[in-house]
This record gives C-alpha cells, structure tokens and sequence, in this order.
C-alpha cells in the first residue's frame, strides 16, 4: 500500500536574495515549500510576485522544482521582492529587505483557500505580515487551516511584540531559534534556559508542539503531555547558513506528519539543514543517501 502523500501549503515571501556571488531566489516560507517537495510531499506556494522579469524567474524556479503555483499571484503595481544580502566570515548572513514588493499585497483568493483547506499543514511566518493586506489574507487562510505552523523568523524592523503575540496565538506548532525564544520570553519577564522558556511558551499559547533550533548545535522538541526530545547536530564545514532553517522546519514536518517519533524526526531534519550549509544559497538539491550518511556518521 502506498503511503499517503502529505500537503503543505506554504504562504509569505517568495524574492530574490541578492549576495556578493550573484542572485539566488530565497524568501523563508518559499524555502520551505522547495525543500519539503524535494522531500517527497505535495507542496503548494501562497505567494505573489510582480508582472516582471524577476517574478517570470521565480515561477520558473518554482515549477521546475514541481511546486504547485497555482496560488503564486501576478501583481500589476509592485515588483517581485529583492533583499540584499551580506555574510560574515562564518556565513552568517544579515538582511536588507526592499518595500514594498509584490508579497505585500498576497489576497485570500479561492485557488489559495482551497489549497489551504486540503492542507496537512500550513505554515508562514512573521515578515509576510508587514504590510496589512497580506496579514489580512494570512489570517483569513489560517481560519481554514487544519495544522497552523508559524515559523517566527524576526526581521528587523518588520515585527512588533504586538504582531508576534497575535501570531503565537494563531499557532498550533511554532518553529523559533533560540536568540529569538529568548527575546520573546523576556517580554514576559521569562528569562530562563532555553528549555524553560520553550516550556513558558507552549504553555502560554496552548501549542501542540514547540521546535527550537541552536544553529550548529541542533535542536530541541517539545511535544504533547510535555514529551521532550533533543539532538546536538552535526560538524560540517560551512558554505552559508542561508536556508538552513527553513530545510529543517521542512524536514521535521514531513516525519513528524508520518507519525515518526521526534528524536528520529530532529535526527533527520538537522542533517538536512546540516547538508544545506555546506552549499552556497537557500535550495540546493538534498538526496536520502546524503542524509542518510550523515546520520549514520553521527551514530
């Protein structure tokens, strides 16, 4: 019996992420929706790009790499978002983020609503709400969402203690990295280890789940009745981390939809975003054997 193909709906940003090297197409939730097809499970992008040259190549890029486009809208007035970006030493990178774009005015229209409705799983993120159109239209489709993921993803100045709280409380399952748990925690007064504070936070929003990632250092899972699992990543040399932390969401959503347990599930999508900051930009192509062999190396 074939196992069942599990649908995400990604919605947010789809841009270019202009580096030093050249143009690569980026944005976090179109990151997302690429690294979970090649993964094996049905995406769809809830996005929209300018009537230009650039959004020609973003609808390219997306249908080559099978992601349903069916909810990657035109837009006649903005163009297709760009973001400069700069790298540390290490491959850190840092954000300019152009606006508006094309992604600041995403509508709620029927394609995307019933996208969304035969969902497994929807997930955005933070940026796609700068602009009140698009918050609209995200909060609209999340209403009819079975499983609300939010990525939190902060870029500065594009968020509000306000529109996070609003988010979390939107949310069934939160992705967030630790700087970022650690920020939000201490609007509450709630500065603790890491652990704590993940706990403070799926407590306070009454979230199925709560992922926290550590860069390097892996992750940590917070499940139901409080199950905890953790894993401390893998050593690989560092490209650019550009995209690694979109792979993992993608990555740990995809076992944990098949009902994997979550230390096998952080296992996976850490070496997955491990694989990805070996290689410059935010989509490269990952294989099963790539991942299966970093993990076999671990154990």
């Amino acid at each position: 019996m074939l196992q069942k193909m599990n649908k995400i709906v990604c919605f947010g940003e789809t841009l270019w992420d202009l580096l030093p090297s050249g143009k690569v197409e980026g944005g976090a939730p179109m990151n997302v929706v690429v690294h979970a097809r090649q993964l094996g499970m049905d995406a769809a992008m809830v996005s929209r790009v300018g009537a230009d040259e650039l959004g020609d190549g973003l609808v390219n890029f997306l249908n080559e790499r099978t992601v349903n486009t069916d909810a990657l809208q035109r837009d006649l007035i903005y163009e297709t978002g760009v973001v400069q970006v700069s790298l540390t030493d290490a491959g850190s990178p840092s954000y300019t983020i152009a606006s508006p774009a094309a992604w600041d005015a995403i509508e709620a229209d029927e394609v995307s609503k019933t996208l969304v409705k035969a969902a497994d799983v929807f997930v955005f993120g933070s940026l796609a709400c700068r602009e009140p159109q698009s918050k609209k239209a995200l909060i609209e489709l999340a209403s009819l969402a079975s499983l609300r993921v939010l990525d939190v993803n902060l870029r500065t100045p594009f968020y509000s203690q306000e529109l996070v709280e609003e988010l979390l409380a939107l949310a069934d399952f939160v992705k967030v990295n630790e700087e970022e748990l650690a920020l939000i925690c201490s609007w509450f007064t709630q500065n603790e280890d890491d652990v704590t504070n993940a706990r403070f936070l799926k407590a306070k929003y009454d979230l199925k789940a709560i992922v926290v990632t550590r860069g390097g250092d892996g992750a940590f899972f917070i499940g139901e009745d409080n199950a905890f699992a953790e894993h401390t990543g893998y050593k690989v040399t560092v490209a650019d981390t550009i995209g690694s932390g979109d792979s993992f969401l993608a990555s740990f959503l995809k076992k944990w939809l098949e009902g994997i347990e979550p230390a096998v599930c952080l296992a996976y999508a850490c070496a997955v975003g491990a694989l990805v900051a070996t290689r410059k930009g935010a989509t490269p192509a990952i294989y099963e054997t790539e991942i299966s062999s970093l993990i076999d190396a671990k154990v």
